[in-house]
């Protein structure tokens, strides 16, 4: 190993991720990304349980606003997928300098991107929720957080991009760390705002929209002063910053293919969404509240994925093709096993997770079900997260586009219109189709994984 690379592993989190047990490695990697991550969705997931007490219409406002929301940022994690394929490749090749110009390309372009959508954000939140054909109850409840949460952008993107860098660089366990601090502060100012405790005014949904930029805004913070005060593997400086049109446009290359694979993910549960809707609000705010319990489970699942996706990238920098192919059937097995124990969990305990989110009678029993329906899929959600993220680890971005357009648009969407019209299944057959589609993108990915053409994508 040369000097320069030894250099760069001495310091916080040095760590050689490309030597030593495989398995070692994803744990020690990865259960801090799956605390963090866990604790990310946390933010979310206690906005809905508080929001559950406003009634139906704010859930169905708060899932509504927050998939655009999710839109809106696909773009950036996309831009993020490309900054992780390439500061992984960059730190196993033992070139930490390269890997910090990369990151300065990422905050030039995350700068522009939150500023045009907070102007978006301003102009256009209510015709924006007109479009879904939801009520007026709805676009009253979600129009105001749609706004905020466009306006705050700045702040999640740069608490995204900062966690990033850290989690590509082999450095895990300060995001999570930092992930601690400000969702405790989130969850502690939540019910303050939201419903008025002590001196502050009662805000409702509008206060969630609050708490989340806020608590946001402090990890942003939190994070830049990590990478820039040089307390975690890769050092962050502007130092002489300049665009680099060479390496902006490398990045931009990894970044559009995931940035559209994550627009058609959030576009087409968009979609997936106007087909519930027709069944009204009991059935959008039940479809919210499962997705947020889904979000919540895939996180474990994207925690090890993500640590998967950055040991193939530092091994392949570190020309080692093979162990990084180990290293995605390895995370996938381990991922595997522990989302059976989830479904098995979900499908025995529906009724008392949703009873975490809302008292209403009428709605337990509806999102239950959807909630027991949803369980099938996570059988298959463990192979498809680490798998895709390794090969987007590997920088080869646009089969997981391809795999999602003809997932989506061939197989959920054309089912989700039929399905409901099939044996009285009503809206029970758009989630049936969801489910279809996980299984058909199990199948693309464990036999693309197998091809081993992202062993030799060059970035």
């Amino acid at each position: 190993m040369d000097r320069s690379r030894y250099a760069m592993r001495a310091g916080p989190a040095g760590r050689d991720w490309t030597q030593g047990s495989i398995t070692g490695n994803l744990m020690s990697l990865g259960w801090p990304m799956m605390v963090g991550g866990s604790l990310n969705m946390l933010g979310p997931t206690i906005d809905m349980i508080w929001v559950g007490r406003l009634g139906p219409a704010a859930i169905a406002a708060v899932g509504m606003s927050g998939m655009v929301v999710m839109l809106a940022n696909s773009m950036l994690m996309g831009l993020f997928q490309g900054l992780r394929a390439m500061v992984a490749r960059f730190i196993g090749a033992g070139d930490r300098e390269e890997a910090n110009r990369v990151a300065q390309q990422a905050v030039a372009v995350a700068i522009v991107y939150s500023i045009a959508m907070a102007l978006i954000g301003i102009l256009l939140a209510e015709r924006i929720l007109h479009l879904f054909g939801v009520g007026p109850d709805v676009i009253a409840e979600g129009a105001p957080y749609l706004r905020i949460n466009f306006i705050g952008m700045v702040t999640m993107s740069f608490r995204n991009l900062t966690e990033s860098a850290m989690q590509a660089s082999g450095d895990s366990r300060t995001p999570m760390w930092i992930a601690v601090l400000f969702r405790f502060f989130h969850i502690s100012l939540a019910p303050f705002l939201i419903f008025g405790w002590f001196v502050f005014p009662r805000m409702g949904v509008t206060g969630a929209a609050l708490t989340g930029v806020f608590s946001q805004g402090l990890g942003a913070g939190l994070g830049l002063w990590f990478l820039i005060s040089g307390r975690t593997r890769l050092r962050l400086t502007l130092r002489g910053f300049r665009l680099r049109f060479d390496l902006l446009w490398r990045l931009l290359k990894l970044a559009l293919p995931a940035s559209v694979t994550a627009m058609e993910r959030t576009l087409g549960n968009l979609v997936l969404m106007g087909f519930i809707a027709p069944f009204g609000t009991l059935a959008v705010a039940g479809h919210s509240i499962n997705q947020r319990v889904e979000m919540f489970l895939q996180v474990p699942a994207m925690g090890l994925g993500q640590a998967a996706g950055v040991l193939a990238g530092q091994n392949l920098g570190a020309k080692q093709p093979g162990r990084a192919e180990r290293t995605g059937w390895m995370g996938a097995g381990l991922l595997s096993a522990l989302m059976t124990v989830c479904a098995g969990a979900v499908l025995i305990w529906a009724d008392s997770i949703v009873q975490v989110f809302t008292p209403d009678p009428e709605l337990i029993p509806l999102a239950a079900t959807f909630i027991r329906i949803a369980a099938v899929g996570y059988l298959l959600m463990g192979a498809n997260a680490v798998l895709q993220q390794c090969i987007t680890g590997a920088g080869d971005t646009l089969v997981p586009m391809l795999v999602m357009l003809l997932n989506m648009w061939a197989v959920q969407v054309p089912l989700a219109l039929v399905l409901p019209k099939v044996g009285g299944l009503g809206v029970l057959g758009v989630r049936w189709a969801i489910v279809a589609g996980t299984f058909t993108a199990s199948v693309a990915y464990v036999s693309y994984f197998r091809m081993g053409r992202w062993k030799t994508r060059r970035i």
